[in-house]
């Protein structure tokens, strides 16, 4: 008796979910490491506190979840799927930290400095980078077709 073997990858929900946790990881880290090599603070902004950073990540996380999802409804879907998600997550990222930081009282200018810094600088070159990534390996996920492990004496052609 032979099981049905699906003709795709995973399921694009499946995909949406490994995707962004791993876009998510990729991000922080990458943030992190950048920072570290570059001796340099991924908000340079003083007086905020970590409430924008948080919440800017939150919306990228987002932003790339809602842009890869819709970018799976196509069958197959296309690559270049992963374009619409690093501009969701990067926009979503700068509009997340003024948000942020409008939201703990801080001064406006001073949330607008933080986005800006962040969406010229090189922390919006790494959240795209790493939305980027995440986005093709999501697309990956549902490109690729994939059958249950089995043992070459398992087959019943013999």
């Amino acid at each position: 008796m032979s099981s049905p073997s699906r003709p795709a990858g995973v399921t694009p929900p499946v995909a949406v979910v490994l995707a962004t946790v791993s876009f998510a990881a990729l991000a922080i880290a990458a943030l992190g490491v950048t920072a570290l090599v570059l001796d340099a603070d991924v908000i340079p902004v003083r007086g905020l506190g970590a409430f924008p950073g948080v919440i800017g990540m939150l919306c990228a996380i987002g932003a790339f979840a809602g842009a890869l999802a819709w970018g799976l409804r196509a069958v197959p879907p296309g690559y270049l799927t992963a374009v619409p998600c690093a501009l969701g997550a990067y926009l979503g990222e700068v509009f997340g930290i003024l948000v942020g930081a409008l939201v703990t009282g801080a001064d406006p200018a001073l949330g607008a400095a933080a986005a800006g810094s962040v969406a010229l600088g090189w922390p919006g070159a790494v959240i795209a980078a790493a939305a980027l990534l995440a986005g093709a390996f999501g697309v990956l996920l549902v490109r690729t077709p994939t059958d249950r492990a089995h043992w070459s004496w398992e087959s019943e052609d013999e």
